[in-house]
């Protein structure tokens, strides 16, 4: 995981303007809903009003927004004017969905952005406008909501599209379904970007990086299969999936020990068990998994249930690839594909 100095070490690099610690940190006010770099010339908040976070992803998620001063989104401190005011668009309006249409239709050139933030940022512009979205969700349901997920995909501009939002995704409001089973949710911060892990009393149901694009569609998926609502909070499931996840990173686990629901059809809850027996540090092809469930003629079938798989990394989707060698598709990004395959390789260090 992305370490932090001590809180103190932090706001006083902040209070002195430390360029220095630029890379190391973002400092996020509460008072304003804005993320900084640690040098930014703008005053200098009081420590109960601050927090902060290793990457800009996590502060966005956080529901703070970059600010316009020290432009903490950008590695050389100034961005060209049109990705300047693609940001622009995207504050004056953050519930809103940016298609490539829309994009075009405001006159900008959907490939280059995509292009420009992820060379940039980490992340393509569509990635960062979820981001956006997610981190205001996120921000109700610190500030008191009763739900989890406000959205995910969907645009809301209001508390009552918010709840909107949740009704479409979740199907009913906890207010309203308080003797339905529940399933705790909670964010966990990973080198690789955050992640919603969700749980039941008898294991982890959903563990999913949350800028993924089919995250509404398998949140949704999971309230069906456990009927149950989602609601934040931890378990001591949760509470092992973060150690074992931070451990993992850290590359001193290789195995996962968490207990795990798996629930799907047959066929899928065949894949799934099949993807248990890849070894750390190993590999094979769908046609592989196709013939170890006894079905060589199902290798589309089969990516399609891998491709479904709710339990990112313990139940490991990432470890199957084409005949060929090439990575194929996953649901967190082939770059995050790419980048677990090397850590378990030991051709990179990702904390």
């Amino acid at each position: 995981m992305n370490r932090l100095p001590p809180f103190q070490t932090m706001y006083e690099a902040v209070e002195r303007r430390d360029e220095s610690y630029t890379g190391v940190f973002f400092v996020a006010v509460k008072s304003t809903g804005i993320f900084c770099r640690p040098g930014c010339p703008a005053r200098t908040p009081l420590a109960k009003n601050v927090e902060f976070f290793a990457t800009a992803s996590a502060a966005l998620h956080a529901g703070y927004r970059p600010c316009k001063r020290c432009r903490p989104m950008d590695a050389g401190g100034k961005s060209p004017d049109w990705a300047t005011k693609l940001f622009e668009v995207v504050d004056e309006e953050p519930s809103r969905r940016l298609t490539n249409a829309d994009l075009k239709g405001l006159g900008f050139d959907p490939d280059r952005a995509r292009r420009y933030f992820l060379k940039n940022y980490g992340m393509t512009f569509q990635a960062y406008s979820r981001s956006r979205r997610m981190g205001q969700a996120l921000k109700r349901v610190r500030e008191g909501q009763d739900v989890v997920t406000a959205g995910m995909d969907a645009g809301y501009g209001s508390d009552s599209g918010f709840r909107e939002a949740f009704e479409n995704i979740i199907g009913t409001t906890p207010s309203r379904n308080g003797s339905a089973r529940t399933l705790d949710c909670r964010w966990l911060e990973t080198p690789l970007g955050p992640m919603l892990a969700c749980s039941d009393d008898e294991g982890l149901c959903l563990l999913e990086f949350v800028d993924r694009r089919m995250l509404a569609t398998q949140l949704e998926t999971l309230r069906r299969r456990f009927t149950a609502t989602l609601v934040p909070g931890s378990s001591p499931v949760l509470e092992q999936t973060a150690r074992e996840l931070d451990e993992y990173f850290e590359g001193r686990r290789t195995e996962f020990d968490v207990p795990i629901v798996l629930k799907g059809s047959p066929f899928q809850e065949r894949v799934w068990r099949e993807l248990l027996k890849v070894g750390y540090g190993r590999t094979c092809s769908y046609q592989d998994i196709a013939a170890r469930i006894e079905n060589t003629g199902a290798v589309r079938a089969v990516g399609k249930a891998n491709g479904d798989n709710r339990i990112a990394i313990i139940v490991p989707c990432h470890r199957v690839i084409a005949a060929n060698g090439a990575l194929q598709g996953y649901g967190g990004g082939k770059w995050r594909k790419q980048r677990l395959l090397e850590l378990e390789s030991g051709q990179t260090r990702l904390v």
